[in-house]
């Protein structure tokens, strides 16, 4: 049976101050947890209505009942397991290959999306601006759909970190050169920017490679592509040229 403190700090742990503090995330559904389970995270605590993961202790696993499962629940239809895990530490970038780049995207399901993306295309390396959308919210952890273990994602001052490299530093831009036409290395930071307003005018200064996917319909009236789908294109071509 579920504690009113179990509940409470579960629920609290949907605001990112409060993960934070309790250096914890949760996760929910079999297959992320699954995920997780598999790599380096470590397990705090286990929550399902029936008996699944047989290899979790006993001590980790509460059976909880679907109106327990519902009030802790994050989703708009409960799944059958909810999982708690702890933070890790966030482990350096290493500077070498593709690593995306992204400053300031807000909208959590994109987050999780570029994510699977860079793990699709073999990326395993993400750099956040600081105002980015937080990797363990918990619709983000859902959208990774377990490629959260298996993409290193930091967060940080993203004009340092572009100052600092020594990686050729590509950013999408409306009036970029055709992506179809550059010629692309195998190595390099790619940026994306926010969902309305793109690439931040200080890391457009940064940026020295100007690059875009540009537009084929007949009235040319698309405003923009959604940055989850940008990221897709581009990250097919970077990897096509390799």
């Amino acid at each position: 049976m579920l504690s009113k403190n179990q509940i409470k700090l579960i629920t609290s742990l949907q605001q990112k101050k409060y993960r934070k503090q309790q250096q914890l995330f949760f996760a929910e559904g079999i297959k992320v947890i699954q995920e997780l389970l598999n790599s380096n995270f470590e397990l705090e605590h286990l929550f399902v209505t029936d008996a699944v993961f047989p290899t979790v202790p006993k001590n980790k696993i509460s059976i909880i009942t679907d109106a327990e499962l519902k009030k802790i629940s994050a989703l708009t239809t409960a799944n059958n397991c909810l999982a708690l895990f702890k933070i890790p530490a966030e482990a350096p970038i290493r500077e070498n290959g593709l690593i995306v780049a992204l400053d300031d995207v807000r909208d959590p399901g994109n987050l999780g999306t570029i994510l699977r993306l860079c793990d699709w295309f073999g990326i395993t390396q993400v750099v956040c601006s600081l105002e980015t959308v937080d990797i363990y919210n918990p619709k983000v952890v859902q959208a990774t759909m377990g490629s959260i273990t298996r993409v290193n994602v930091v967060y940080t001052d993203l004009a340092d970190f572009i100052k600092g490299t020594k990686l050729p530093v590509f950013g999408t831009f409306m009036d970029g050169e055709n992506i179809y036409k550059s010629k692309l290395p195998n190595e390099g930071v790619i940026v994306m920017g926010n969902e309305a307003n793109g690439i931040s005018s200080e890391i457009e200064k940064l940026t020295k490679y100007r690059i875009s996917i540009p537009r084929f319909g007949d009235l040319q009236q698309t405003e923009s592509l959604n940055v989850a789908t940008a990221t897709a294109i581009i990250l097919s071509e970077f990897k096509r040229e390799a």
